[in-house]
């Protein structure tokens, strides 16, 4: 009896868990898209996103992103929830241009279908029984592969290249997605955990698949404005 017990008690404290890292998703998301709204609409990405600027920003999104990944567990609760939305919001201007280069409906319809996706891979995710601890090396690995021959293909040019890397992105993210529900499953089984930092911890690594998957989406699919 007492072991159901614990059982009851851990599914319910997961089911909490996740319901909690989903929301702060859905706040950075939601942070995100309407900055990006607004630095569109208001002008402000001609200038912001021009030249220097645009280099400054995205280094300082850089350094929010590492500052985050790598001093996370000496941050405190509220310092690492004020950098997953400081980013948030800095995502938010860098992807401004997005509505300058897609048709609206285009966007919408990419952002629809990755929230689709999104939610059967988070199902399975959350849901399957197997072992994918090792997906984690092995997606980073080509992630990584991934992101250095987009480098040097900005030199290259190659359109079919840019093709298959979307693709080949896509699908690590995809699989990024899996492997991160799974693991913030585990991690809230650990009930020792600082819970809200394994919140923000949480939100950020699916942010961060959510937003990638949105824009391969959006560059395989979209309907560039003419």
């Amino acid at each position: 009896m007492d072991g159901i017990q614990t059982n009851q008690y851990v599914d319910e404290t997961t089911n909490n868990t996740m319901l909690k890292v989903f929301f702060r998703m859905f706040l950075g998301l939601l942070a995100t898209g309407l900055t990006a709204l607004y630095t569109y609409q208001s002008g402000l990405y001609l200038t912001i996103l021009s030249g220097a600027s645009y280099a400054v920003i995205a280094v300082i999104e850089l350094i929010v992103v590492l500052v985050f990944s790598f001093l996370f567990k000496k941050l405190s609760p509220l310092a690492v929830t004020i950098l997953f939305y400081l980013y948030a919001f800095i995502n938010g201007i860098t992807l401004s241009v997005i509505f300058a280069a897609f048709e609206m409906n285009t966007i919408f319809y990419a952002f629809f279908t990755t929230a689709a996706l999104f939610g059967g891979l988070a199902l399975y995710g959350y849901t399957t029984n197997r072992d994918i601890t090792r997906w984690g090396s092995i997606l980073t690995v080509a992630l990584i592969v991934g992101l250095v021959v987009s480098v040097v293909n900005l030199f290259i040019g190659n359109s079919l290249i840019d093709i298959a890397l979307d693709w080949i992105i896509l699908l690590v993210f995809c699989g990024l997605t899996i492997y991160d529900i799974n693991k913030i499953k585990l991690m809230g089984q650990e009930l020792e955990q600082d819970s809200e930092k394994l919140y923000i911890y949480g939100a950020m690594e699916l942010y961060l698949d959510f937003i990638n998957i949105f824009i391969r989406i959006l560059s395989i699919m979209g309907r560039r404005r003419d």
